[in-house]
């Protein structure tokens, strides 16, 4: 049998020892195929999240002393920092995997870090909501809006009720042990013995944090597609801007929330239905594809940066822009090695220009 598998017998042996024995697999699935997986996406979103929203977050900075910031900047902001709390957290969860799922950094931290990835889950899901009422009370409601959008206080006591609300949510999660009783497996939910207290509460997490949200954003964008659509005297750079902002909100929450939530508690549901004696392909499939589903989640925090691309007007152009001048010239340098510290002034000239009216834009 593979080291990598745990025996329904095996599980059984366990459960009999008493309810505090923990027990982790019931069924032989496939756990390594986590131990490789996971770390691998882990690895390339905390450097793709730490790049992208660190950026993203010291441009949103860098421009406030150059102008006022916004309502959709405010939000931007509070994304930003829900996903660098998580990304920072990924380097110990690629240890813990790469381990053999030993956890070397102590019971708190473990906690921490598990509720730090549903924070950014959940923040992320709030934040992109208001962001979606946001511009669909712009766009099919302007007039009404323009008055109201001139200060930011409104911005940031939307911003400090969705974090209350996420921390609301989340506070339950606490109760729950996330580690083994020898202490060196860091779980993602709760020992076997929780599962019947900690399933009604991921059931009502995934309606509350996630179905009502999902369902709100459906129907802000569906009713400003059809504004957009109906009203022909809109600017086709913002009808454009604001049908790719509603194609990238609905990609992360098609690929990132949504397959993670019918998984995670299929997989809850698997490990009750493991525990009464059954032991199924189909059980087995849905361990794999939850723990596909946790790296898909994980995602959202690098492809959240994308909405920076969306917000901003010009910002697009002139990053092509300054792509093919920086070729053109590289390109050149290849071609005449005489001229080549000529070439060189050229490129430094050319970079500092559009790093400035790139910055200017943001």
């Amino acid at each position: 049998m593979n080291l990598k598998e745990e025996t329904w017998a095996g599980g059984l042996a366990n459960s009999s020892l008493g309810t505090g024995a923990d027990i982790e697999i019931v069924c032989p699935v496939n756990t390594g195929f986590a131990e490789w997986f996971l770390p691998s996406v882990y690895l390339v979103v905390s450097l793709l999240g730490l790049l992208g929203n660190g950026l993203g977050l010291w441009n949103l900075c860098a421009s406030s002393w150059k102008s006022s910031w916004s309502t959709l900047s405010v939000l931007m902001c509070n994304l930003s920092v829900a996903d660098l709390l998580y990304v920072v957290t990924l380097p110990f969860l690629v240890s813990y995997y790469l381990q053999g799922r030993v956890w070397l950094f102590g019971k708190e931290w473990c906690r921490l870090t598990r509720a730090l990835f549903h924070l950014n889950l959940y923040a992320s899901i709030g934040f992109l909501t208001c962001i979606s009422v946001h511009r669909y009370l712009g766009i099919v409601y302007p007039l009404r809006m323009l008055g109201r959008c001139q200060t930011l206080s409104p911005a940031f006591l939307l911003s400090v009720l969705v974090w209350g609300w996420v921390i609301l949510q989340l506070s339950p999660d606490f109760i729950f042990s996330k580690m083994d009783q020898t202490g060196t497996r860091c779980h993602d939910t709760t020992g076997h013995e929780n599962l019947s207290t900690y399933l009604p509460y991921t059931l009502a997490i995934t309606v509350t944090g996630f179905v009502i949200p999902f369902l709100i954003i459906i129907g802000c964008y569906c009713h400003v597609v059809v504004a957009l659509q109906r009203n022909s005297n809109v600017d086709p750079n913002l009808k454009r801007r604001s049908i790719r902002l509603a194609i990238l909100v609905m990609v992360l929450f098609s690929v990132c929330f949504l397959p993670y939530h019918v998984f995670r508690n299929l997989n809850l549901l698997s490990r009750r239905w493991q525990l009464q004696g059954s032991c199924t392909q189909t059980l087995k499939n849905i361990y794999v594809s939850y723990q596909v589903t946790r790296g898909l989640a994980s995602l959202n925090s690098s492809l959240n940066p994308l909405l920076y691309l969306m917000a901003n007007e010009d910002l697009v152009t002139r990053l092509r822009t300054f792509c093919r001048r920086a070729t053109r010239i590289l390109g050149s340098l290849l071609q005449s090695p005489a001229h080549r510290s000529l070439d060189l002034k050229k490129v430094s000239i050319v970079l500092n220009e559009e790093c400035e009216e790139a910055s200017d834009d943001l």
